[in-house]
């Protein structure tokens, strides 16, 4: 099956997944998503900022209902999953997190990957990104 990122604009690269931000030149703060101006200090323009690929839960939740338009579910039903803050540093990003409830811990290092999001029209795999366990972490 062919798959395609959800939306090219989150991404610096798919193999290895990288996440790209933007930095506020003058001020140094990290935003994601990109946006044109910094939220601190109002400065534009932003420069792309690859971010790091792995990080620490922050935080988490069960989404145990189906998000409002235009989130798609996956052809075999929408189904909880859990989502959390991954601190990476520079910048706290909201994401999904594929791993299991019992591998959920505050503090624990993650590392970005892709998980299937939905199939779209011409039936490509839509691939979003997420945070797994680091391996590095056990």
């Amino acid at each position: 099956m062919t798959t395609r990122l959800i939306d090219d604009t989150l991404f610096d690269s798919a193999d290895p997944p990288r996440l790209v931000g933007a930095r506020c030149s003058p001020c140094g703060t990290v935003v994601f998503p990109r946006q044109d101006s910094c939220p601190r200090c109002s400065h534009t323009p932003m420069t792309p900022h690859v971010l790091p690929e792995s990080g620490r839960l922050w935080s988490w939740t069960l989404q145990a209902f189906p998000p409002k338009p235009p989130y798609r579910p996956p052809s075999s039903g929408w189904k909880p999953y859990h989502v959390g803050y991954v601190d990476l540093g520079e910048v706290l990003v909201e994401a999904r997190l594929a791993m299991t409830r019992t591998e959920i811990r505050i503090g624990r290092r993650v590392r970005l990957t892709t998980v299937p999001a939905y199939q779209d029209e011409n039936g490509h795999q839509v691939l979003t990104f997420a945070f797994a366990p680091d391996q590095e972490d056990q």
